[in-house]
C-alpha cells in the first residue's frame, strides 16, 4: 500500500495513520460480532444509527449538569454559611476567613493535571468521576462538623484538590465523544450546571438558613453542608452507573453505534482519537510543554476568568440597586438564566458555522458595555440591565473550552494535557478575583474598571491566537495532500465531495485538517 506521508504541525506530535487503515482496524477485528462493515453501511442506515448514537450520548452526559451544579455548591456554599453564623461560631477573623477561600483553589490548581493523565489512560471514566464526587460529598459534609481555622482551612484544600478532576475530566470525556462540530454546544449544555447553580445557589442557601436553625440542636449553617453533601453523595452513587466511558467499551450502546462513534471520531480529523502503544505516562505533557499556543492560552484565559470574577460577588452587587436581602436574592437569578440561554444560542450558532473567535469576543464586547453602564450611572433599571449583559459574558467562556479542545485535537493524551493545564493556571484569575472586588467605594467603579481592562486584554489575546492558527493553516494549505488508497485493490482512486475525499465504498472524510479559528 503506497502513501504519501501527511503534513502536520510539528506541535501536534501526531503520527499519522492511512484513514482506511483505521477503518480496516474497526470492522474487520477478529473479535468484532457479525463482523460488521462500517465503512460499507449505506447511508441512510448509518444516519439512522448515528442518531440513536447521539439521543443516547446526549441524555447520559446530561448528568454532567447535575454534577456540575453540585460541584459549584459545594465549593460556594461557604459563603451562604457565613451569613448564619459560621465565621462567628468558628472564631475566624477576616483574614482567616479570606484563607479558607482562597486555599480551595491551591488544591484546585494542583491537581488537574495530573488527574487528567489519570483519567486519560482509565478505561472506565465514569467509574473515576463517580469515586471522585463521593469522595469530595464526603468532606462537604465532613466541612459541617468542623469546629476552628485549622479544619477549615484543611477540609477546603482537600475540597479543592478532590474537586479539580471534574470539570477538566469532564470536557475530555466529552471531546471524545462528540466532533468538532458539535462540542462546543455540549460544553455550553454543560456549563449551564455553573449558570443555573448562580442563578439559584443563594435560593438554596436561604431555604436551608431560613428553616434549619437549631433542628436536632446544630447550627443551620452546619446543616447546608449536611444536606448538600448528601445529595452529592447520592449523585456520585448514580454517576458511576449512567455516564458514559470510552467509544470502545460504554455498557448500553449497541456494537453498531460504539462502531459508528470510533469512526465520527477518526473521520472528524483524519485519524483514531487514541493513543500510541508506546506512549509513556507523562509524554502527552511533554508535548503540551513544547507547544507555544498552550502558554498562549493559559495568560488569555486567566484574563477572562479574572474578567468574570464578578460572578462570585453577583448578590453584593446587585444588592447596590437598594432593595432588601430577599428581593436581592431574587433579582440576582433571572441573569443568569438569560446568560443561559445566550450561551446556548452562541454555541449552537458556533457549531453551525464552525467559527471560534468572534463567537467568545461578542459576548466579551457585551459584558464589557454592562461594566461601562455600571461604572457610568446610578440609574436602577440600567444597572440593572447592566447585569443582565454582564452575566450573557459567559456564552464566550464555554467556547473558549471547546477552542483548546479544537486546537489540541490529537493524540488524546495532550489534549487532557493542555485542557487541564489552561484550567489550572487560570484559577489564578479567581484567587485574585477576590481582592479586585474588595474596592467598595463608589459601586465597586475601581473593580469595574479593572475587569473591563481584563476583557480588553482577552479581546487582543484571542486576536493574537487566532493570527498563530492563521499562520499554521496557511502552512498546511502548502503541505501536500494525502491520498487515501482504496482496500482491496491497491488502487488510489477517490473524488471530491464538498471539500472532502471520498473513496470508493466509503463515507467522504477530511483530506486535510485545519485549526478552527
Amino acid at each position: 500500500m503506497s502513501e504519501k506521508p501527511s503534513s502536520r504541525p510539528e506541535s501536534q506530535e501526531m503520527v499519522e495513520k492511512p484513514h482506511v487503515e483505521e477503518y480496516n482496524h474497526i470492522h474487520h477485528d477478529s473479535d468484532t460480532k457479525n463482523n460488521l462493515n462500517v465503512a460499507h453501511m449505506l447511508p441512510e442506515h448509518r444516519a439512522r444509527v448515528e442518531k440513536s448514537l447521539k439521543r443516547k450520548l446526549d441524555s447520559r452526559c446530561g448528568l454532567f449538569v447535575l454534577i456540575y451544579i453540585m460541584n459549584y455548591l459545594d465549593r460556594n456554599n461557604i459563603a451562604a454559611a457565613r451569613l448564619k453564623g459560621l465565621q462567628d461560631d468558628l472564631r475566624l477573623d477576616n483574614t482567616q476567613y479570606a484563607t479558607c477561600l482562597s486555599i480551595l483553589y491551591v488544591g484546585y490548581i494542583l491537581m488537574q493535571v495530573p488527574s487528567n493523565i489519570i483519567i486519560n489512560r482509565i478505561s472506565r471514566p465514569s467509574l473515576y468521576i463517580g469515586g471522585v464526587m463521593l469522595v469530595w460529598g464526603v468532606i462537604s459534609t465532613c466541612t459541617g462538623v468542623v469546629e476552628g481555622f485549622g479544619g477549615m482551612v484543611a477540609t477546603r484544600f482537600l475540597l479543592g484538590f478532590i474537586e479539580a478532576a471534574f470539570l477538566p475530566g469532564a470536557l475530555l470525556i466529552l471531546s471524545k465523544w462528540y466532533t468538532r462540530r458539535e462540542l462546543a454546544l455540549r460544553n455550553a449544555i454543560l456549563f449551564c450546571g455553573n449558570l443555573i447553580s448562580n442563578a439559584f445557589s443563594a435560593l438554596i442557601g436561604a431555604g436551608v438558613l431560613s428553616n434549619m436553625q437549631g433542628v436536632l440542636g446544630h447550627a443551620a449553617w452546619r446543616w447546608l453542608f449536611w444536606i448538600e453533601g448528601a445529595i452529592t453523595m447520592g449523585v456520585a452513587i448514580s454517576a458511576a452507573f449512567i455516564l458514559p466511558d470510552l467509544p470502545s467499551n460504554t455498557r448500553g450502546f449497541t456494537e453498531e453505534e460504539l462502531l459508528v462513534a470510533q469512526l465520527r471520531m477518526t473521520e472528524d480529523v483524519g485519524e483514531a482519537d487514541t493513543d500510541s502503544a508506546d506512549q509513556g505516562v507523562f509524554d502527552g505533557l511533554i508535548m503540551v510543554l513544547k507547544d507555544v499556543k498552550v502558554y498562549m492560552l493559559m495568560i488569555v484565559f486567566t484574563a477572562y476568568t479574572l474578567g468574570l470574577s464578578f460572578n462570585a460577588f453577583f448578590p453584593t452587587l446587585t444588592k447596590t440597586l437598594g432593595f432588601g436581602y430577599v428581593p436581592t436574592l431574587l433579582m440576582s437569578a433571572p441573569p443568569w438564566v438569560f446568560a443561559c440561554i445566550v450561551s446556548l444560542i452562541n454555541a449552537w450558532h458556533s457549531d453551525r458555522t464552525q467559527e471560534k473567535f468572534f463567537h467568545i469576543v461578542g459576548p466579551i464586547s457585551v459584558g464589557m458595555i454592562g461594566f461601562v453602564i455600571s461604572m457610568s450611572t446610578l440609574n436602577v433599571a440600567a444597572r440593572y440591565i447592566a447585569l443582565f449583559l454582564q452575566a450573557s459574558s459567559y456564552a464566550g467562556f464555554i467556547i473558549f473550552y471547546s477552542w483548546i479542545s479544537s486546537s489540541f485535537p490529537r493524540p488524546p493524551a495532550k489534549r487532557a494535557v493542555a485542557l487541564a493545564m489552561v484550567n489550572a493556571f487560570s484559577q489564578l484569575g479567581n484567587v485574585a478575583g477576590s481582592y479586585v472586588w474588595d474596592l467598595k467605594e463608589d459601586g465597586f467603579r475601581k473593580s469595574y474598571g479593572i475587569v473591563t481592562a481584563m476583557f480588553g486584554i482577552t479581546i487582543v489575546g484571542c486576536w493574537v491566537f487566532r493570527m498563530m492558527l492563521v499562520s499554521l493553516n496557511r502552512d498546511l494549505d502548502a503541505s501536500e495532500l494525502v491520498t487515501w488508497e482504496t482496500p482491496g485493490n491497491g488502487s488510489s482512486e477517490s473524488v471530491e465531495v464538498d471539500g472532502k475525499r471520498s473513496v470508493a465504498g466509503q463515507s467522504p472524510v477530511p483530506v486535510r485538517w485545519r485549526y478552527m479559528i
